[in-house]
């Protein structure tokens, strides 16, 4: 295995090549070695700031070379896994890792131009591939053939302030369920004062696109028809949306003064005790208490209001076109032993977690299905560490909502719908109407061309 300093150095040359000078990346680029090792690169390796998750991932790399000796994996690290200002630019040049990381919105665009390994013959060899949830497989797969492998999945949820809700006269173990609960619990907590917000919304950098969508499920309604080909934004359940945010803002005043927020800024509103709510994945909560102040006890997850729908996502990895079966081959072994075996792994030893007290427990939709799903829903349970009871509502309530994957296009339809999100949120003449109008209008170009 090369050292630590030998993967930053590539990544550093990766940089640079496409900053400047548009060199190939630092992958294997199907060779072999000529002492018998398949050699491959991966991504998403937690950069060193994050000491504990960065170190565990070391040690996951170490333990699987020394179970599998004839492979050799350089991991190249990086935060947030996915840059948006780099990711197009690597794969135009062909310069991704022989195995990447992706959303689950990126897998047609990466077929279509050709950058990926179709895997499909090769999956069988994972023992727990039948028992990933099918409309996450689906997700990596396009037309019939199978281009990548699930890692994590998510929905989302209203996260709220327990200790907000009592202090503005309302039970915490009562979340709202609609929209009219969610404006009047939002009113009421913002008239705690003192800087208080009762209902954060996101409205910038395709995150308020991102959670329009969010919104228009829950409402019973979609961005794009099922086919994929038209935009249905402008409907009753698009209008309902805006109309909502509008009236939180500009009538309730619950909305607070400071717009064009991103998840940063919720994060850090919700740990310093001053945001009653907002939509989030479960993966926010961990990230109020290390990042932000904030403490487990006070945090609680509700299932989406309306009780119609709610948006799931998820990542996972994709391999190069260049990529030799050898490689892949390799590279499956290595998603297999760290991200898809209950308790094993950078993902899945839970006992490990809770030895670096990192939170184990948390609402997370299950990846698996079946066997592998009890044993680690067992695994899990024997570790947890954080108020499993603050998200029971949230399990339970999730059940019965209609789970809708991402859109196709979906950061480019984000980018639009954040203009719609953002003009509600700092206009208060905003027309509702007009910017529906125009967002399905260029929803609809972007689904023509493809």
């Amino acid at each position: 295995m090369r050292s630590s300093v030998l993967r930053r150095t590539c990544t550093a040359a990766v940089a640079t090549a496409l900053a400047v000078t548009g060199l190939a990346a630092c992958n294997s680029e199907g060779e072999s070695a000529a002492d018998g090792k398949t050699r491959i690169t991966v991504n998403c390796w937690p950069q060193p700031s994050a000491k504990i998750d960065h170190q565990r991932f070391d040690e996951d790399v170490k333990t699987f070379e020394k179970q599998n000796p004839d492979i050799d994996i350089t991991a190249h690290d990086a935060f947030p896994c996915q840059d948006p200002k780099t990711f197009d630019a690597k794969l135009a040049g062909g310069q991704m890792e022989d195995v990447f990381y992706t959303y689950f919105t990126d897998t047609e665009r990466v077929v279509s131009i050709n950058q990926a390994a179709d895997i499909t013959e090769y999956v069988k060899d994972l023992k727990a591939y039948k028992d990933i949830a099918q409309p996450l497989r689906d997700a990596y797969t396009v037309d019939g053939k199978i281009y990548g492998v699930p890692r994590t999945n998510y929905s989302m949820g209203l996260l709220y302030s327990k200790a907000l809700f009592t202090k503005a006269g309302l039970d915490p173990e009562k979340p709202p369920a609609t929209w009219p609960e969610v404006q009047a619990a939002a009113k009421k907590i913002a008239g705690l004062g003192n800087g208080t917000v009762g209902f954060a919304e996101y409205s910038a950098q395709n995150q308020g696109g991102w959670h329009f969508t969010a919104h228009i499920y829950s409402q019973g309604g979609s961005v794009v028809s099922e086919d994929g080909k038209k935009a249905t934004v402008d409907t009753p359940e698009g209008k309902a949306v805006l109309q909502n945010l509008k009236d939180m803002r500009w009538r309730d005043n619950s909305m607070g003064a400071k717009q064009l927020l991103i998840i940063n800024d919720t994060l850090q509103m919700m740990g310093s005790g001053k945001l009653g709510m907002y939509l989030a994945a479960p993966d926010n909560v961990p990230r109020i208490v290390k990042e932000a102040g904030g403490k487990y006890e006070d945090l609680a997850f509700a299932p989406m209001p309306g009780g119609k729908g709610t948006l799931m996502g998820g990542d996972g990895y994709m391999f190069n076109k260049k990529a030799t079966p050898e490689q892949i081959k390799a590279g499956l072994k290595w998603l297999e032993w760290t991200f898809l075996t209950p308790g094993q792994g950078y993902m899945n030893n839970y006992a490990r977690a809770a030895e670096d007290k990192s939170p184990v427990g948390l609402p997370e939709p299950r990846l698996f299905t079946g066997a592998t799903d009890a044993k680690d829903q067992e695994l899990k349970k024997a570790s947890a560490n954080v108020p499993v009871e603050n998200y029971q509502a949230f399990i339970d309530g999730g059940q019965q909502l209609d789970m809708k994957l991402e859109p196709k296009h979906g950061q480019q339809i984000y980018a639009v719908l954040d203009g719609a999100v953002s003009a509600v949120l700092t206009k208060k003449d905003a027309d509702i109407d007009q910017l529906l109008k125009d967002a399905q209008s260029k929803i609809d170009g972007i689904l023509t061309r493809g």
